[in-house]
């Protein structure tokens, strides 16, 4: 974990704020706590023919230097359901807030509002889940993506019951969902 960290602090795009901290900042580790502006890939969906293609776009974010914080303002940005590109959109139903994210030990962790459980047929779903999936993996392709709402692990999303299996990763969406 310290090495992501020290890998996410190092290749970050240093914007004012951080080239002259406040007196306040005394060391390194301080760094951390000031929100620096930092690139980031968001997936959004792009319409090809009768289907949808993850494809990602990057946004600039306000974070802090840690890895939870700058996951967070990507995941926001994702739900804010605006990409800067006619030809993207998004399935995520509006209003579809994040509750609480976290990197651990077995994978990141991303608790949703209800919100997100609502609306579409099952390409909308599979699309926000895609969404989901890629934008949470944004630091680390090959992490595990442990999905909840409202606290509890998402087992079946929709209407249309499309199973979800925890932890998700790239590699099993793409299993399981691409066709």
């Amino acid at each position: 974990m310290s090495w992501w960290t020290w890998r996410s602090f190092q290749s970050q795009s240093i914007g004012p704020e951080a080239t002259n901290p406040s007196p306040a900042i005394q060391s390194p580790a301080d760094l951390n706590q000031v929100p620096i502006q930092q690139n980031v890939q968001v997936y959004w969906l792009k319409s090809v023919g009768d289907r949808f293609e993850l494809t990602p776009a990057t946004a600039s974010v306000s974070a802090a230097g840690q890895p939870d914080a700058l996951l967070k303002a990507a995941l926001e940005e994702m739900l804010k359901g605006q990409p800067n590109s006619t030809d993207l959109t998004s399935t995520i139903p509006a209003g579809t807030q994040l509750r609480q994210v976290s990197i651990q030990d077995d994978g990141v962790h991303v608790d949703l509002s209800q919100d997100f459980t609502t609306g579409g047929g099952s390409a909308s779903m599979t699309g926000r889940l895609g969404q989901l999936i890629y934008t949470a993996t944004t630091l680390d392709p090959k992490a595990a993506v442990w999905i909840l709402v409202e606290g509890k692990p998402l087992e079946v999303l929709g209407g249309e019951g499309l199973m979800v299996d925890q932890p998700m990763t790239r590699e099993s969406f793409e299993q399981n969902f691409n066709s």
